[in-house]
């Protein structure tokens, strides 16, 4: 028999006569036991609220600690440049030296290069993400729309002062392959190419699946370096001149998107749900496959009994009406008839 329970809550002693422990609880001196610390505790990675405060997070972490990266390696770099470091210098005229000497016995590879950099113009970069811009306005995700506008309009202004406060001379031949006005520092060709090809591969990583993702970046880096190849190949720019325009980039985007996430917190992590949730039926239409009709032949009707086969067989009853008296089948009448 069981012994009898006394008090008004008995704890339950497992054979081994140790009390259990309650993990997860509070324990003595309010100390937890088997959780998290009482004070300070991190969001729940369990419930829908505590992941996306940690997405946030770390969205912060990676926006703060990319515009603090770019500012720190920007400032050092134009301030090489403007006490004439010799390294850097040396660095400059021999690269530039090269390719103009290179451009000019070979005509055909200036005009190429021209062409790469006019298809990848500030006009066509800044072109290319207004649409974006417009695309994302349309369809509802207004945070997102704002933050594409805002980094063309940063970005201009980065370009603009920055050429004004450095003053730095772009480079001069006596027969040069190529002409540009304004100053040099930073490359507004690559300034605009960086900041419109990150900022598409940021729309399309969440929609995009690894495949997608190596192909965005991947098209996204050539298209870079590309366009700010032609600048230094055409003797439009110092290097360090293309170096600064990448560097200011990731410093306009990582700035521009703290800046509405500390503005407006979760908005673009909303906005880009909305246009997960209105693009994915067209891109499911479109790339729904038609089902495969099968091969396989039809099952062949079960054969129908005839009076030769079966003279006496009576009829199949109906489910649908009650069992009735049975009937004679060679007269055709029930036992009252």
């Amino acid at each position: 028999m069981y012994p009898p329970i006394s008090g008004a809550r008995a704890q339950v002693v497992p054979p081994n006569g140790l009390p259990r422990r309650s993990f997860g609880g509070r324990g003595r001196g309010g100390r937890s036991v088997g959780g998290r610390p009482p004070g300070g505790r991190s969001p729940d990675q369990r419930t829908p609220e505590g992941r996306a405060a940690l997405r946030r997070r770390r969205q912060l972490l990676t926006c703060t600690a990319a515009s603090l990266g770019s500012a720190t390696l920007l400032a050092v770099l134009v301030l090489l440049v403007l006490g004439g470091w010799g390294p850097l210098r040396h660095l400059d005229r021999s690269w530039i030296t090269a390719l103009h000497e290179y451009a000019v016995d070979h005509p055909m590879w200036s005009a190429s290069m021209q062409t790469l950099a006019d298809i990848g113009s500030t006009v066509t970069m800044r072109g290319l993400l207004t649409l974006a811009a417009l695309w994302l306005w349309a369809i509802g995700a207004r945070t997102l729309g704002g933050w594409a506008a805002s980094l063309i309009l940063t970005g201009w202004l980065t370009s603009a002062l920055g050429k004004e406060l450095t003053g730095r001379e772009r480079p001069a031949f006596r027969d040069p392959v190529a002409s540009a006005d304004g100053f040099a520092l930073p490359s507004g060709h690559a300034l605009a190419s960086a900041i419109t090809c990150g900022a598409l591969v940021i729309l399309v990583w969440p929609r995009a699946d690894r495949t997608g993702r190596i192909a965005a970046c991947t098209v996204a880096g050539l298209s870079v370096l590309t366009i700010g190849w032609t600048r230094i190949a055409l003797g439009l720019h110092w290097p360090s001149d293309v170096l600064a325009g990448w560097l200011a980039a990731v410093l306009v985007i990582g700035g521009v998107t703290l800046a509405i996430e500390l503005w407006r917190p979760g908005a673009l992590s909303r906005d880009v749900r909305r246009v997960g949730w209105r693009t994915r039926p067209r891109v499911q239409r479109v790339l729904a496959a038609p089902a495969p009709a099968s091969d396989a032949p039809l099952p062949a009707p079960p054969p129908l009994a005839t009076s030769a086969d079966s003279p006496h067989r009576p009829p199949a009853p109906d489910p649908g009406r009650t069992p009735g008296p049975a009937s004679d089948p060679r007269t055709g009448t029930g036992p009252h008839s």
